[in-house]
């Protein structure tokens, strides 16, 4: 893991601590990064969807035949 030095707005860096739940200034950029991330996965993911990610797994439903037994 690198270590890196940057100045970070200490009222930002209290608000996100407060909504992300964290206590410490690395847990709170941590999960903000991760949080950013994540976000970015599920519109990626949503996008897969909208374009038909997804094969139709009803097996048209109503159009199933009987067992013929």
């Amino acid at each position: 893991m690198a270590r890196t030095i940057l100045d970070v707005d200490d009222d930002l860096l209290a608000e996100a601590a407060k909504i992300l739940g964290t206590t410490t200034k690395k847990a709170t950029i941590t999960a903000a990064l991760e949080a950013v991330v994540n976000r970015n996965k599920r519109g990626e993911f949503a996008d897969w969807l909208k374009t038909g990610g997804l094969p139709d797994l009803t097996g048209g439903a109503g159009t199933a035949k009987p067992d013929a037994a």
